[in-house]
């Protein structure tokens, strides 16, 4: 008897399966602009330096191996409340916000799923229209009703009235998925009286907001990129976040991230940071240790958090060079207007405006790898080869 004679085959990834081809390619000059992770000037995503000084205090002073707790690492925890929320921050203060380490800003949105259908039944998850992808399955893998709310308009800009209107009109009680900043994939921000609108909807319609915080510092700054999740966290009694550490501490590998959440009061946050833990324990036990000490050695230490934020700012500032690069390679091509938002976006990606036809023919005709949805990582562009890049651009939208 064969067994798995029925089970069928799922087609691969889009986005690591544009890698396979990328790598596949024998063109000298390609250009990967397609998969999500920082890239120097060298095309690499390097170990910053904060971080291997920290590994190295990790090897001398690491004592044990064993299991570190649902929770997590309890300094850790700690820490990355501190920089989410800020040192004085009054859920802190009141000791009604708690942390609770997952594999990755993955693992902390499906836990945070898993919790939303065991312990709030009923509620359906609003997502922005577009949203990462890994949303959708990953909320309908965990039985939610999944819902979404304007946030992009078919001119590819942000459309702020539309999406207001629509949070108005969802019903009350519900789950409202929010993008900290950097949006991902379109690299569109709410400005801050956008976040107050936001804000006094959610709190109209009795709403809980779910923050993704994927991107701290890359943006505008490690506290400024917190502002709209600090507005929220100090006007409502309720709020939850998911934070990760791959993108501005480099430790994609290593998985760390943590589901953080603020409560009425010290007992409720007790009882919910309790189903926390139970859900964990049947997704992945408890969370890997290495990525989450790290985390910690830097942020409680005053030299290696200081060069932490040298290196997150410089990672931050080469970003915006390349947008505003990419936008001054149009000029010549008289396509610096219709770009122009490529340079107002934050974060590491783009919704550029390109259609499917066009992002293709850039793949077949000049090895440029974006996503069909004309979304490109900006942090895999190469400043030396912006004018070739805008050449390109500009024969497949002549």
């Amino acid at each position: 008897m064969k067994h798995f004679s029925d089970v069928a085959r799922v087609p691969g990834d889009p986005i690591l399966g544009l890698l396979d081809a990328y790598r596949a390619d024998p063109n000298p000059a390609k250009l990967d602009l397609g998969v999500g992770v920082y890239k120097d000037a060298l095309g690499l995503t390097p170990i910053p330096k904060a971080v291997k000084l920290a590994e190295q205090r990790l090897i001398e002073s690491e004592k044990t191996k064993s299991y570190i707790g649902g929770h997590g690492d309890p300094l850790f925890g700690e820490q990355l409340l501190k920089l989410v929320l800020g040192e004085g921050s009054p859920a802190l203060v009141e000791n009604r916000a708690g942390c609770t380490q997952t594999p990755g800003g993955t693992g902390a949105l499906r836990l945070v799923g898993d919790f939303i259908a065991k312990c709030l039944p009923g509620r359906s998850l609003w997502l922005s229209d577009p949203t990462w992808p890994i949303h959708e399955t990953l909320f309908a893998a965990a039985r939610l009703k999944v819902e979404h709310y304007p946030y992009v308009n078919t001119h590819n800009r942000l459309d702020v009235p539309a999406m207001l209107a629509a949070l108005e009109q969802i019903p009350s009680g519900d789950v409202v998925l929010l993008h900290a900043c950097c949006h991902n994939p379109t690299g569109y921000d709410l400005s801050r009286d956008d976040w107050r609108q936001v804000l006094e909807i959610v709190r109209k319609r009795e709403l809980l907001p779910l923050f993704d915080f994927a991107y701290q510092g890359f943006g505008d700054g490690l506290d400024e990129d917190a502002w709209a999740v600090r507005l929220f966290v100090d006007a409502l009694p309720e709020v939850l976040i998911t934070s990760s550490c791959s993108k501005n501490f480099g430790l994609y590998r290593e998985r760390t991230g943590a589901l953080i959440v603020v409560a009425a009061d010290g007992e409720s946050l007790i009882d919910v940071r309790s189903q926390f833990a139970s859900v964990a324990r049947n997704l992945w036990s408890t969370p890997p240790s290495h990525g989450a000490a790290v985390v910690a050695t830097i942020l409680s230490n005053p030299e290696l958090r200081q060069l932490w934020q040298q290196e997150v700012a410089a990672k931050r500032e080469r970003i915006a060079g390349l947008r505003k690069g990419l936008v001054d390679a149009l000029v010549p091509h008289g396509l610096a207007e219709r770009f122009a938002h490529i340079a107002q976006q934050r974060g590491m990606f783009s919704y550029t405006g390109l259609t499917a036809e066009q992002v293709l023919r850039l793949r077949r005709e000049d090895a440029v790898y974006l996503v069909e949805s004309g979304r490109a990582n900006i942090a895999g562009l190469d400043a030396e080869r912006l004018d070739q890049l805008g050449a390109a651009i500009a024969r497949v939208v002549a």
